[in-house]
């Protein structure tokens, strides 16, 4: 059984940082990739950030140079540094992991972007 648990959701004020946490309850080699997914007000979710299990990275077009995803695997840990926040990065955030073919989802973490 896998489970995924975000943290770090808040309201931000824009031009703001957050830093988001999915912490898995496997080590985060039995993975072989993760990432985060956001689905804003009335849309449908999409990708933000992944990372394999070798590092590399991927990014949406949208927080290429703002967010950072990275793996702590000591601490099972996945993250999303998150800067230069902007009201249409308000969203649920979700951690996503796959492992032997098959993804596992957290219950998301709500971010909000507001002055």
């Amino acid at each position: 059984q896998v489970q995924l648990v975000e943290s770090g959701g808040d309201l931000v004020q824009p031009g703001g940082s957050l830093r988001l946490s999915c912490a898995a309850s496997r080590r985060l080699s039995d993975f072989y990739a993760m990432g985060w997914y956001r689905q804003p007000p009335g849309k449908q979710r999409g990708l933000v950030a992944t990372i394999t299990s070798s590092g590399s990275t991927n990014y949406a077009d949208s927080v290429k140079g703002r967010f950072t995803i990275s793996r702590d695997n000591a601490n099972n840990t996945m993250n999303l540094q998150m800067n230069n926040l902007q009201p249409e990065d308000t969203a649920v955030y979700s951690c996503n992991a796959y492992r032997w073919g098959t993804p596992y989802w957290g219950q998301g973490t709500q971010v909000t972007v507001s002055s």
